[in-house]
């Protein structure tokens, strides 16, 4: 694991780069097998209850990430009040990211959660990937960002007929973190939008 840098205060453990958590894990190790254990059966869950009705507003993103981490973190659900970056990246400022959020999911909700848009996946995978990229530079959690973000992406895939997005070989080669650097320090989102489109497949079941 690799640490944000903030402008103020540390969520990390001493000497660690393990977030304080309602356990007391110190294992970097540790700590990534509990969050993927609590990220799986958000996934379960969520992708059960996603349906034609589903909302996927500023409110339902915040909630995947407080629902999913709650039980684990104190920062659950909770956007960051000071400056973050990571490597070269410069995150969201801290005193524009609650406006810059509203923007974000006012835009989807006029856009109508990509709804109108699903049966074109070229243009769907474009949408998609900008919102994510916008996401991404948004950063709006003190952890656990990329793969809230990769989740409520996913949500947005299974509420328009297709199946979660595979990013299996993109994040192994390390291409997604590329393309997440492009979305960050250049609003460049064409690698992302590849990535999307590769790994979009229509839900037959839906």
């Amino acid at each position: 694991m690799s640490k944000y840098r903030f402008s103020q205060s540390s969520i990390y453990i001493d000497g660690t780069s393990v977030p304080k958590n309602k356990f007391n894990i110190q294992s970097p190790e540790l700590i990534v097998e509990v969050e993927k254990l609590h990220l799986d059966d958000a996934y379960k869950e969520l992708s059960n209850a996603i349906n034609s009705k589903s909302i996927l507003n500023e409110t339902y993103f915040i909630n995947l990430h407080k629902k999913t981490f709650e039980s684990l973190y104190d920062f659950a659900g909770v956007y960051r009040d000071v400056n973050m970056s990571k490597g070269s990246s410069q995150f969201c400022l801290a005193q524009y990211l609650h406006s810059e959020s509203a923007r974000i999911f006012k835009e989807l909700e006029a856009d109508n959660y990509l709804a109108n848009i699903k049966n074109d996946k070229a243009i769907f995978a474009k949408k998609l990937a900008y919102y994510q990229g916008e996401l991404i530079a948004l950063h709006p959690f003190y952890e656990i960002n990329g793969r809230i973000t990769r989740l409520y992406s996913d949500m947005l895939a299974l509420f328009n007929g297709y199946k979660p997005i595979d990013y299996s070989s993109s994040i192994d080669n390390g291409v997604y973190i590329e393309a997440s650097i492009e979305c960050v320090q250049y609003a460049d989102t064409s690698l992302l939008e590849e990535i999307v489109f590769k790994g979009l497949k229509k839900n037959e079941i839906k």
